[in-house]
This record gives structure tokens, C-alpha cells and sequence, in this order.
């Protein structure tokens, strides 16, 4: 489908589009080839960025994280030093934080979905557009529209609004029209849709196995609304959708059939003429296996632009994968027409931004303006209020509340670990854990709080040999119930499970410890997860499970207010925490 710049999204009126078919007209193929790549930077030095906008002719940038006013500059850099201007995305999936790190975090897509109201959708767009417009990003790879409908998935288990697609529509338009307001363009991942499968697209391939009908009632309806709605630009996820590839192309075998990405059935069957989509697609990362694995990257990277992606997110090497683009066009595999119109639409959201007529001077707003509109105290407690309204107590079947230092005097903390995939780290740095600022919180109300050590942290130390014999008897101790009873008046297990290829809870090697909750008919036992919403299939033994969403200290100041009955839990679980299983509501 051949775009037209006179429509939504673009809606750009004569002289908007005269930019565009000039700058198109003046350039070399070298520069229209380059404008298909978005760069991951590397380094923020001027000489870097001035080079990969001249030797690659880049059409955009993600960049990693940084403070603001390292992102500003760098962002200056790449505007003044660009022949043309340039789409500078961020990841504000759940706020500001994800333009610079010193912005304001509003919540996680689960958070804003458990307070069950739009309006923070609202909130946490708008929040984000100020703080990312302010630094000179102008486009965001968010809101994130999946919908959970598999809680095994590790992907999305909290960067999901919920598995209603009502609530999904609801609060992505939300989110949509408050980081429109500053001006930056929003593109709605992961196309055709993630939360069905189990597998992360990082890892492995990832398949939407619904039905062409019942994609239409759920993803589609989402995607739908979105497009209706003047939807800017989507990713596109490397996600199989085997029931539309082979209604679109009957003659495909299942396994002959693609990732959307790289899927002209998906891409142009489906999303441009079917939803009559005319906004920019771009790749999710390239590094991903579902997308690697598929063929070889010579062929990969001209594949992805002729299926109907118009922008390739990210180099493995700029030479090389410049080299392959070219390549592809020379072979036929990128035709003019479908050259002529990615970089439309590219330079259609461009020209709707108004870079038609601003010096590159003047994209940026002054320094002092847009540092002054960092991680305001007003953006902060927004946050706190997403949180009073969001934590969840999923599972109530004990008169464990209000927990006092009369009634539980003692209380033990047990931290409650998964697979470390190194993902969390990347994400979280070295901050503080949930569970050190639960103890804090709690000293401070005056109760006596340990937190468990397990034996397993020094037996890892040890030699191969030595932790088999360590292990060995470690698990064949046998320990008296009394031990913990007549120490602890209250057990509480924090679950802190990082983002991997499972998101699932790992017990250690012990038996008859605190590692696992055994003792729920023991000692009163409270289980509060601060990341993944679905521990509650791992633990259905315990008759008190919280969802908090996240460790952070303000969360975790209003979670001990809730405990203590100084208010009341007032979220409601936008997914199913139960996951399914009938002995987890026992």
C-alpha cells in the first residue's frame, strides 16, 4: 500500500509535503539507504556521533541510557551535525526514567493496569513526553500493547496493561494522547502481539498461535482502535502469526512461515491493507534470535524493508550491514517503489514534526529550559499515587492484618530469588534491594527484623567438591519446627525475580529452612512479589500473597502502611494472578 502523506497519521498539508518529495529528489542512494537504519550509539563523543551520521547517513537513533544532561548534548550533537533531522527514540515505557535516568519513573504497564483507571496511562504519556522532549527525543518505542494471555511469558508478565484487550485499548490511548502533547511520537509494540507464547524473542522464537478470528477479537481490536485513533508509527515484533501468514499465503507450510518482521503477509496483507495502516513500522532490535535465526543476515536486512518495515532497528556492524542493505537493493529484493516508500514515511513523521522549516539549532530547546523539567517533585508523586492505588492483595485466607510490633514483634525476611539472567542488572544497576528497604522500613516502626541468610550463599564459594558434600548434608539435616516458631513472630518472602528465560521462582537446595515457605501453618507468612506478578503458581500454599509491582523505596512505604492497616489495599489485579490453578485460591 502505497503511502499517502495527506492522511493519518502524517496529515501534512502542501508545503510539508514538497519537503519531503525534495529531500527525497536531492539525495544520494547511499543517503536513502542509510535513512532505513535507527542506531544504537555506542559512545556519546561528538566525533562518534558525527561520524555515524555522515559515513551511514543514518535516519534515526536509541540510544543507551543516560543522564539528562548527557543525552541532551549528545542529542544537540546529532541534530546540529545531521544533514537531516533525525528520529531520536527513547523507551519511556513506563515514564521519563526511560529517556534519562534521572526522569520520573510513573509505573510499571501491570502497576498502572491494577489501579484500574486510564487516567494514569495519561499521566505516565505525559510525564514521559515532557521530560523526553525536553532532552530532544521526539519518538517513543512505547506504550507496550501485548496482552497476557499465557502468565508464563517473561517478556510481558509486567509490562502488560492486563489480558482484557478493552483495558489494553483503554489505557495505550490514554497513554497515547499524553506523550502527544509534547510532541513525541509514540510507536505501539510488539506487532502482531506477544503474550501467547512462552518463549522470549530474545531467546528463541515466539509464535501467536490464535486463530485469523480470534486475533481480530483481541490483538486486532487493540491494533484497530490504535490505527483509528492516528497511531504514528508501530514495532514490529519478531512474532510468528501462523493462522494470517497462511490465510494471506495458503501455499506457505507452517514452517516455512516468518517472523512479522521479516512477513510481507503480516506486514502488508494484514496491517497495511487489512487495518489500513499508513504510519512508520520499524524492527524490533535485530540482535534477537527469532529474527537472526530465521536467515542469514545478508538476506535479512533487505528482507525486513521489502516485507514492509521501513526503518531496521540497530547495526551488528555499520559496515557490514550497510553493505548488506546495498546489496539487497542492487539484487532487486529492495525495489525503488518500496525504497521510495520507507523514507517517505520516515521523512513524512519528520515533516509532521515540523523539522521542515526549524534550524537544526532550534530543534532542541535551551539547556537550562529542559533540565529544569527533570524529576519534578509534582512527576514524583504521581508515582506515589499509581502506587497507594496499585498495590494488590491478590490472596487473603488468614487474619494475618494489621500486622503490629504487638502481634509480630519478630519478623523475618526472606529473600526470594530467580534464574539471574544479568537483565535485571542492566536495567536496575546496584540499587538497593526490595527487601533491605522493607527491613529499614520496618525497623523503623520499631519491629525486630532479621533477614534470612541461606546456607547456599557460602556453600557457592565453595569448591565443585565441596558443594556436593555441603549440599548433601545440608539437605539431609533435619532441623525442629520450634527453631523457627520460637524465634519469629511473622515471616515475610520477597520475591525479587528478574527478567530471564523464566521468571519463575528457584528454591535452593535446603530443606527444613526459611528458603521455603513450608511453614505457612507455623508461623503467620505473608508473600509479597515486587516483580512479576505470578508467584502465586509457585507458592499456592501461602495464605497471604501481595502484588507490590516494584521494590522501590516509596512503594515499599505505602506496602508497610497497608500491612500495618493504615490503608487499605485498593488495587485489583489486571491479569489473572492465579494463573489458572485451582489450588492457588485454597
Amino acid at each position: 500500500m502505497a503511502v499517502d502523506l495527506t492522511k493519518k497519521p502524517f496529515n501534512l498539508n502542501a508545503e510539508q509535503i514538497a519537503w519531503v518529495n525534495d529531500t527525497i529528489k536531492n539525495m544520494t542512494l547511499e543517503e536513502k539507504i542509510g535513512q532505513l537504519f535507527v542506531n544504537m550509539g555506542s559512545s556519546r563523543t561528538e566525533e562518534y556521533l558525527t561520524d555515524m551520521v555522515n559515513r551511514y547517513h543514518i535516519g534515526a537513533v536509541r540510544y543507551n541510557p543516560g543522564k539528562a544532561e548527557e543525552v541532551y548534548d549528545q542529542n544537540y550533537i546529532l541534530q546540529t551535525k545531521s544533514k537531516i533531522p533525525l528520529l531520536i527514540a527513547a523507551n519511556t515505557e513506563t515514564g521519563g526514567n526511560g529517556a534519562c535516568t534521572d526522569g520520573t519513573e510513573i509505573g510499571l504497564q501491570v502497576k498502572i493496569g491494577a489501579t484500574g483507571d486510564a487516567k494514569y496511562a495519561y499521566e505516565m504519556g505525559r510525564v514521559a513526553g515532557i521530560e523526553a522532549a525536553a532532552i530532544g527525543c521526539n519518538w517513543s518505542f512505547a506504550p507496550i500493547v501485548d496482552i497476557s494471555y499465557n502468565w508464563r511469558n517473561p517478556i510481558i508478565s509486567n509490562r502488560v496493561f492486563g489480558s482484557d484487550p478493552d483495558t489494553v485499548l483503554e489505557m495505550a490511548l490514554a497513554y497515547m494522547k499524553g506523550i502527544q502533547e509534547s510532541g513525541i511520537l509514540p510507536a505501539a509494540k510488539h506487532f502482531p502481539g506477544d503474550g501467547v507464547d512462552e518463549r522470549d524473542q530474545h531467546l528463541s522464537f515466539s509464535v501467536n498461535s490464535f486463530s485469523c478470528e480470534e486475533w481480530d477479537r483481541t490483538y486486532g481490536k487493540v491494533y484497530q482502535g490504535l490505527i483509528d485513533a492516528g497511531l504514528p508509527s508501530l514495532m514490529a515484533g519478531h512474532i510468528h502469526l501462523p493462522a494470517y501468514e497462511q490465510y494471506f499465503d495458503p501455499t506457505l507450510k507452517f514452517e516455512d512461515c516468518l517472523p512479522a518482521t521479516l512477513s510481507k503477509p503480516i506486514l502488508t496483507n494484514l496491517l497495511r491493507e487489512k487495518l489500513g495502516f499508513n504510519g512508520v513500522v520499524v524492527t524490533d532490535a535485530s540482535h534477537m534470535v527469532a529474527m537472526t535465526s530465521a536467515m542469514k543476515r545478508s538476506e535479512m536486512l533487505p528482507t525486513a524493508i521489502a516485507a514492509g518495515c521501513d526503518l531496521f532497528l540497530f547495526f551488528n556492524d555499520p559496515d557490514e550491514d550497510f553493505g548488506y542493505m546495498m546489496d539487497g537493493y542492487r539484487k532487486g529484493i529492495i525495489t525503488d517503489e518500496r525504497l521510495h516508500d520507507a523514507i517517505t514515511r520516515t521523512l513524512g513523521l519528520k515533516a509532521k514534526l515540523g523539522y521542515h522549516k526549524i534550524t537544526k539549532e532550534k530543534i532542541l530547546p535551551s539547556k537550562e529550559e529542559a533540565l529544569a523539567k527533570i524529576g519534578l517533585p509534582e512527576y514524583k508523586a504521581i508515582f506515589a499515587e499509581v502506587a497507594d492505588k496499585a498495590i494488590t492483595l491478590v490472596k487473603s485466607k488468614e487474619d494475618v492484618f494489621p500486622v503490629t510490633t504487638q502481634k509480630y514483634p519478630r519478623v523475618l525476611l526472606v529473600n526470594v530469588k530467580g534464574v539471574d539472567g544479568g537483565f535485571g542488572k542492566m536495567v536496575a544497576g546496584s540499587q538497593k534491594s526490595a527487601t533491605e528497604i522493607l527491613q529499614e522500613i520496618l525497623i523503623e516502626k520499631g519491629f525486630k527484623v532479621e533477614i534470612y541468610k541461606s546456607p547456599m550463599d557460602d556453600i557457592l564459594k565453595m569448591s565443585d567438591e565441596d558443594q556436593v558434600k555441603t549440599i548433601r548434608n545440608e539437605y539431609s539435616q533435619k532441623r525442629p519446627i520450634a527453631d523457627l516458631v520460637n524465634k519469629y513472630d511473622l515471616i515475610i518472602n520477597v520475591a525479587n525475580v528478574q527478567m530471564s528465560t523464566v521468571q519463575r521462582v528457584v528454591w535452593q537446595a535446603t530443606k527444613g529452612t526459611p528458603d521455603i515457605p513450608f511453614y505457612v501453618h507455623e508461623v503467620p507468612t505473608i508473600f509479597v512479589s515486587v516483580q512479576c506478578p505470578f508467584h502465586l503458581a509457585d507458592v499456592p500454599q501461602v495464605k497471604t500473597y501481595i502484588n507490590a509491582y516494584d521494590g522501590k523505596q516509596m512503594t515499599m512505604e505505602l506496602l508497610v502502611d497497608k500491612l500495618m492497616g493504615k490503608s487499605e489495599f485498593k488495587g485489583k489485579s489486571p491479569i489473572d494472578a492465579y494463573c489458572g490453578f485451582k489450588d492457588t485460591y485454597i
